[in-house]
């Protein structure tokens, strides 16, 4: 455990000490932080507002914390995923320049190599993200608060959850590359793909039938859906305290993905963590098998 340590040390040191990688990773979710507020805030927006009855008064404050909610469980739903690629680049450095020829060579084994690259993932990634965390915190402080200390410690833990999906799902991409070219192109397919068959750019519940049928075998949909709930849990909350049709608070619900269906059930938050759970496990033995296939780094 001592050698795993200290491979998981070096990569993260290497991490910091790539003064561009780590400005990149750092600054990404700011940038998508002001993007979402620029941009998506007005989307989001409407498609709350639609759901209430014109007979219905909700205040501009809790619209605004709906809104914020929303827009940050799907910043956070998307970060948590793409950011583990930005910081994954070390094993496809290693490859790159050499280093990994200096590793196979040592009386190291390639189970703990790998898993010295997973695990500094994971601990960079939750690092960047706890940044952006912060940022969304205090984003919702300023639009409408309404979470107590447990949504928090949930967040936090749908968070980590999403980081070892993210981690086990990048690590088995990144394991066949060679090149920062590479990674660079898998990461920008990622960075633009995700958000959308995850349903953080636009809710699940807008799209087509058939799309919404296929999106629901994805644990990306249920990912996006279990962070919503919980940063979205203090606003429903408010609208039951005030008395709100439950028929309208359902809808809402729905229009905001926070009801997934699957085969016509809606899936509850606890079977939403077992599928993450599920998830992280299945890849992770994928990742550990993948990392037994004979590899060719450093030939040229």
């Amino acid at each position: 455990m001592r050698t795993v340590l200290a491979l998981m040390n070096r990569n993260r040191k290497l991490f910091f000490k790539d003064k561009g990688m780590l400005f990149t990773s750092m600054i990404t979710p700011v940038i998508l932080i002001v993007l979402y507020a620029t941009f998506l805030a007005k989307v989001f927006r409407d498609s709350f507002t639609a759901a209430i009855p014109d007979m219905i008064t909700i205040s501009d404050k809790l619209i605004n914390g709906t809104v914020a909610a929303q827009l940050t469980a799907s910043l956070m739903a998307v970060s948590c995923i793409t950011v583990t690629f930005c910081v994954n680049l070390t094993m496809v450095q290693d490859k790159a320049n050499g280093t990994r020829k200096d590793f196979n060579v040592s009386p190291v084994s390639r189970e703990k190599i790998y898993l010295g690259y997973f695990l500094s993932t994971v601990a960079n990634s939750l690092m960047v993200n706890g940044l952006a965390f912060v940022l969304c915190l205090g984003y919702l402080f300023k639009m409408g608060w309404y979470m107590n200390a447990a949504d928090v410690l949930w967040v936090l833990f749908d968070m980590i959850l999403l980081v070892l999906f993210g981690s086990t799902l990048s690590s088995i991409i990144s394991f066949p590359l060679t090149t920062q070219g590479q990674l660079s192109a898998v990461g920008t397919i990622v960075s633009a793909g995700y958000g959308f068959i995850c349903g953080a750019y636009m809710p699940i519940s807008n799209f087509g039938p058939g799309l919404q049928k296929a999106l629901s075998y994805l644990p990306s949909t249920y990912a996006t859906s279990l962070i919503k709930n919980h940063m979205l849990h203090g606003v429903f909350r408010e609208m039951e305290r005030k008395h709100y049709p439950d028929e309208m608070v359902e809808a809402i619900r729905d229009t905001l993905d926070c009801n997934p269906v699957f085969h016509g059930n809606v899936v509850s938050v606890n079977q939403m963590i077992g599928i993450m759970m599920g998830s992280i496990a299945v890849f992770g033995i994928i990742y550990y098998f993948v990392t037994l296939l004979p590899e060719g780094e450093g030939r040229r």
